[in-house]
């Protein structure tokens, strides 16, 4: 190997901050990095979305405003490739990426200042959130490829359990610790904590380095790389790579029918919080925060016991185990609808429906990083992720505007059915490959 062409990595002691030298802040760093980006999700799409419905506003109106929000997530296939052929910085491959998207996602967020009253702007308020989330996509697809360049593979399972736990805190922290601002303070007040948050983690992001070679600014010696680490494809070839992975039978064997369980998860509840808010009467605060309380307990626990489970028996033999609970409990759910005046029972559909989205994230993640193809392995993970959030689009906008013609509990056993269907898919199709093998 030419010399000239070879880094080897030096430890800095005076400078610890070092992702690839330094475990715990792995661990630390991936998980605030995804509360960031599930902060005003939660907000949006939980707090946000009972506030204006518990204004009366029409449940159409509503899955609209959320599915504005989540749009941008669907486009995150275009920025992977982008991010994988321009990472030549002194400041790190990924991270100048990481930085300039969270810069830009507190300028975003302080910009929904501007809308004075959001109840009789919901659209602008859609817009406002359309644009946060757009760059918001950018720190996302930045992150997942750091997480890969950065990570080794023995360590992956678990930070994918924080990575995808931070989300969801940070989503629980966003709809429960934030609607109760709304309710007290108001929507400005509510907007201004949360920039102040998503600013102060990119303060704390500026000072974490990838390797102990990269500088804390754009300035000093580019790095010289190895060649197993020069990234010399052209954007041709990495968005061709990418759709020929994507597209691949095995890839579209595990993830349709995964996807298909995503929307209907996210489908049941949009309908399921309209229904107690406009129907029932329920404080949107306190349907909130169900999901910030107790919710965020099972999240942890669900992540930690299906991390262990997944590495001790294999994610591709327990997915269908994960996804015939989904089933029965959503089937349950919906055929209980008559018992939802019961406040108890409304509450714990609404505290167990959390458990759902990490049992099956903490089964298909590691199903979906197997997928991915070498030298566009963050541009095809990031695009899985996509349409993973997607699918809360998807859910969003077809169960608010199916209620404006059928009953919440109709569209919960649709949601039931359509899981069925995925789960039926995954078994003929594993019991082929098996007679096949």
């Amino acid at each position: 190997m030419d010399p000239s062409l070879s880094a080897v990595p030096v430890r800095s002691p005076r400078f610890p901050l070092v992702l690839s030298q330094n475990r715990p802040l792995r661990f630390v760093t991936f998980f605030y990095l995804y509360v960031m980006q599930g902060v005003p999700a939660g907000f949006a799409t939980t707090a946000l979305a009972n506030y204006i419905a518990d204004a009366g506003i029409s449940s159409d109106r509503v899955g609209t405003f959320v599915a504005m929000q989540g749009l941008p997530w669907s486009f995150q296939f275009i920025w992977g490739p982008f991010i994988d052929k321009y990472q030549s910085s002194p400041m790190g491959r990924r991270r100048p990426w990481v930085l300039g998207a969270q810069l830009l996602a507190v300028v975003a967020s302080l910009g929904m200042l501007t809308i004075s009253d959001p109840l009789s702007n919901v659209y602008l308020l859609g817009l406002t959130f359309l644009i946060h989330s757009t760059v918001a996509s950018v720190q996302d697809a930045s992150v997942d490829a750091m997480a890969i360049s950065t990570i080794p593979d023995q360590e992956r399972g678990r930070i994918n359990a924080f990575m995808r736990g931070g989300f969801l805190a940070g989503t629980a922290l966003g709809a429960a610790g934030l609607a109760v601002v709304l309710k007290l303070h108001g929507f400005h007040v509510a907007v201004l904590v949360q920039s102040a948050f998503l600013l102060t983690l990119t303060v704390i992001t500026f000072f974490i380095r990838e390797q102990p070679q990269h500088t804390l600014l754009p300035v000093g010696r580019q790095l010289v790389t190895t060649r197993q680490e020069q990234h010399e494809h052209s954007l041709r070839w990495l968005f061709s790579e990418l759709f020929r992975g994507l597209f691949a039978r095995e890839s579209l064997r595990w993830f349709l029918p995964i996807l298909l369980l995503y929307s209907c998860q996210n489908a049941f509840i949009r309908a399921y919080n309209i229904h107690l808010v406009q129907q029932l009467n329920w404080d949107p605060t306190e349907l909130s925060q169900l999901t910030g309380s107790y919710g965020i307990l099972i999240v942890v626990a669900i992540l930690l016991l299906g991390g262990w489970a997944a590495d001790r028996y294999g994610a591709k033999r327990l997915l269908p185990w994960i996804m015939g609970m989904n089933f029965l409990i959503l089937l349950t759910f919906s055929l209980a609808a008559p018992y939802w005046t019961d406040h108890r029972v409304a509450s714990a559909v609404a505290v167990v429906w959390n458990m759902l989205d990490p049992s099956l994230s903490m089964m298909a993640i590691p199903i979906l990083m197997a997928l991915c193809r070498r030298d566009v392995e963050g541009s095809q993970f990031t695009t899985y992720m996509a349409f993973v959030n997607l699918s809360d689009i998807i859910g969003a906008f077809v169960s608010g505007h199916a209620q404006q013609y059928i009953t919440a509990p109709t569209i919960g056993l649709c949601t039931a059915a359509a899981a069925g269907l995925g789960l039926v898919w995954i078994l003929i199709t594993t019991r082929k490959t098996a007679q096949a093998a």
